[in-house]
């Protein structure tokens, strides 16, 4: 009887720790997020600003450095996004000329097929319009209040980034006395297999991106989409912005499959290669490479991926994947969570 009071009492006591972790995390993402992403960024560049600091740079400017390298990239990406926003908007008169018809036939076909009268979906459009511009000082307030939020979150990051990478030596004693002394040395391990971890997070996530732009590439060669090659990359390179990376990006091949050839099923084609290599990107890909890398199981990634939508939003399905892999790498050196390594681990990571 006291074996399973004993067994009953561990399984209250991860159960309430578990809702208390998950209520934190919930409760302070404002901060949580902006420092999760600064803390990564720092452990990627950590081996960049040791280099330069062994090779007599000052640290300050060795950060500085590094987060110039990380803004750089983001601007590029910005401006591949712009470039895109301004070659659709070139096509766009054109588009609207070949819609046209394209749209009456769909509403003729639903009058015909399924009984919807085209004046009802005419009424339908108009009160649909109707409902987003009815309170417009509550939709310009969110748009606000979202932008805003964006913008101090982006300030926040390469902050908290700079600090972490300026003071790491402060950070990794805090850890070592967290942790006690008798496990000092456990605690500088791990640190030291995080750092190498999320290393391969990185290079994962590369090669996911380089994966899914080569098979974007194949499906849209297949259909004869001018420009393939350079449409099928930049869509795999601009799904770094979830969702709507992959929806602006997906708008120029698909209107250029419609102005260009002279059947709907060329659009419809590109959404199709776009829709079933996102699939396989979100469902095979991702949680099989990046789980790879990490060490971490499918299973594990794909709970990841769901849990952080759920907790975290967007941001916690990009950071919990790293999150994980850093708990794998605390269950690997802590006997009492054996149990939890098994879940995580891979097969055939024994």
């Amino acid at each position: 009887m006291g074996y399973y009071n004993d067994r009953l009492d561990k399984i209250f006591k991860y159960s309430f720790i578990a809702v208390v972790c998950i209520f934190f995390l919930y409760a302070g993402q404002a901060v949580l997020i902006p420092m999760c992403y600064g803390l990564f960024i720092a452990i990627v560049l950590y081996p960049f600003c040791r280099w330069l600091e062994k090779h007599h740079w000052p640290r300050s400017a060795a950060i500085g450095a590094g987060l110039f390298f990380v803004a750089a990239l983001f601007i590029l990406l910005l401006i591949i996004l712009e470039l895109q926003l301004n070659a659709f908007r070139q096509d766009l008169p054109d588009l609207k000329v070949k819609m046209a018809p394209s749209v009456i036939g769909v509403q003729q076909w639903l009058s015909t097929n399924l009984s919807i009268s085209i004046a009802s979906q005419d009424e339908w459009w108009h009160a649909s319009l109707k409902r987003l511009t009815d309170n417009p000082e509550a939709l310009l307030s969110g748009t606000l209040n979202k932008t805003f939020a964006a913008i101090f979150t982006l300030f926040l990051i390469p902050v908290f980034a700079a600090l972490f990478l300026y003071n790491r030596s402060d950070f990794a004693l805090f850890v070592e006395k967290a942790a006690g002394a008798q496990n000092s040395s456990k605690a500088k391990r791990i640190m030291q297999q995080t750092i190498l971890t999320y290393y391969h997070f990185i290079k994962g996530m590369a090669m996911v991106y380089l994966i899914v732009g080569i098979l974007n590439s194949i499906g849209l060669l297949a259909l004869g989409i001018r420009h393939a090659i350079l449409f099928g990359f930049l869509t795999a390179i601009m799904t770094l912005i979830p969702y709507i990376g992959i929806f602006i990006s997906a708008l120029l091949p698909i209107s250029v499959a419609w102005i260009t050839k002279d059947s709907v099923w060329y659009p419809l084609g590109v959404i199709a290669v776009f829709t079933f290599v996102q699939y396989l990107e979100a469902n095979v890909i991702f949680p099989r490479v990046v789980a790879a890398q990490l060490n971490v199981s499918t299973w594990a990634t794909l709970v990841a991926i769901v849990a952080g939508g759920i907790v975290w939003g967007v941001s916690g399905m990009i950071l919990f994947i790293p999150l994980t892999g850093i708990l794998k790498i605390i269950t690997d050196n802590t006997e009492e969570w054996e149990a939890l390594n098994i879940l995580l681990r891979r097969k055939s990571d024994k």
